[in-house]
């Protein structure tokens, strides 16, 4: 069997997706998720122009190799644009080698370990008051675990909070050029705890809690509002400080003892080693698109469960459902999960991607069905081309650069 054709697929069903498509010479075909939010062009370029050709005609079975190949054969090592590249191979390398087998690539990892992926979803609101609805619809709607974030007074905007009220569908990214949004420190730590204080006092506690710092602490603020939070039992903190220094993350421990998650940037095993193998952090949140693929991943997993720390993947509306069909698969096997991040896609994004994993009473679940369980209609992905759009940036009330 030997790779005979590679494509890219771009389309924009409400936001940005790059998806890889291997096709073999047996007409035996699998996807990948490419998606780098923001950086989209630069990974399709990067797979066309550098990736693409060295592929074919080699066996996609030997999925190892490949990977090995991809990795330490450029001169040029990890970063964000070369590990999704190599991921969204491995992705539609896996589902190929899944459809071979007639298994879900759950059971090529080694079956499951459990019969459902816990999820948490987005509680959000534009004060207090609708975040702590959120949070009862959300237990309504049978979640476990629930991040609650909601805006803060004396702020335009907030990050992370949706723009209406309700559920609906939250999309980060916005189109165009990157907006820029103020942020007080010093506001957001007196306003968090209280919100918190309240979500507990309305609804107890039953559900899991976590809440997201989007990396704009210090590490001693961190700590802070660690120790703030600790009266109302959260699963985490996410993203507490910035983890290119990982040695921050001593200080936040030697403050409080909240769980900490961090990893959704992260690209490789080498970005999280101390971090792990210090027992600085509780969670895991490495994604499969940006982090090199299933191989890859597995490694971090395995790795992480040396020192009793749990898988928390990121799954917000960046990665394609592609990526949450590999990350299902992989949530059902891995021994040390945690937890899945769930953001749901908007329904044109699920036409789009007709994929077998479902929401059920808290949990993503899905059936026997051979490699990742997931496909692209490509006559509808083409009547939504590319439109250029970015995250918000961040800049201090002086008009500075938030520069930690």
């Amino acid at each position: 069997m030997k790779i005979e054709r590679i494509q890219t697929i771009v389309t924009c069903p409400g936001r940005n997706f790059v998806t890889v498509r291997i096709v073999t010479d047996e007409g035996i075909w699998g996807l990948g998720d490419a998606t780098l939010n923001g950086r989209e062009l630069a990974v399709k370029s990067y797979l066309e122009d550098h990736v693409f050709p060295c592929l074919i005609g080699r066996d996609p079975r030997n999925i190892e190799d490949i990977w090995q190949y991809l990795y330490r054969g450029a001169y040029w090592r990890r970063g964000p644009v070369t590990m999704t590249a190599i991921a969204a191979i491995d992705m539609a390398l896996w589902d190929i080698k899944g459809k071979l087998a007639g298994m879900p690539v759950y059971q090529l990892l080694g079956g499951k370990s459990r019969n459902g992926v816990m999820v948490y979803g987005h509680a959000n609101g534009r004060d207090h008051e609708e975040a702590v609805d959120a949070v009862h619809k959300h237990i309504e709607e049978g979640f476990k675990a629930i991040r609650v974030q909601s805006g803060v007074p004396g702020l335009a905007k907030t990050y992370g909070v949706g723009k209406g009220k309700g559920k609906g569908f939250y999309e980060p990214a916005e189109k165009g050029l990157p907006p820029e949004e103020p942020w007080d420190t010093s506001l957001y730590l007196r306003h968090t705890p209280e919100l918190f204080r309240k979500v507990r006092e309305a609804v107890g506690f039953g559900p899991h809690l976590l809440h997201d710092a989007h990396h704009r602490l210090t590490p001693i603020e961190a700590g802070r509002l660690g120790k703030d939070l600790e009266p109302y039992r959260m699963f985490w903190i996410e993203d507490a400080t910035p983890a290119e220094n990982q040695a921050a993350f001593r200080l936040i421990r030697q403050h409080t003892t909240i769980p900490l998650a961090v990893g959704e940037i992260f690209n490789s095993i080498w970005d999280c080693k101390d971090l792990i193998s210090e027992q600085l952090i509780d969670f895991i949140r490495s994604t499969i698109v940006h982090a090199g693929g299933i191989t890859h991943v597995r490694r971090i997993a395995d790795f992480a469960a040396m020192y009793q720390v749990r898988t928390g993947f990121h799954g917000a509306t960046d990665l394609s459902p592609v990526c949450m069909a590999a990350a299902v698969n992989f949530g059902l096997w891995v021994p040390n999960f945690g937890i899945q991040e769930l953001m749901p896609h908007t329904p044109l994004t699920d036409e789009v991607f007709p994929h077998n994993y479902r929401y059920e009473d808290g949990f993503l679940v899905m059936d026997e069905v051979p490699g990742l369980g997931v496909e692209i209609d490509e006559e509808l992905a083409a009547k939504y081309p590319y439109e250029r759009a970015y995250l918000p940036i961040a800049r201090l009330r002086d008009g500075s650069m938030w520069n930690w």
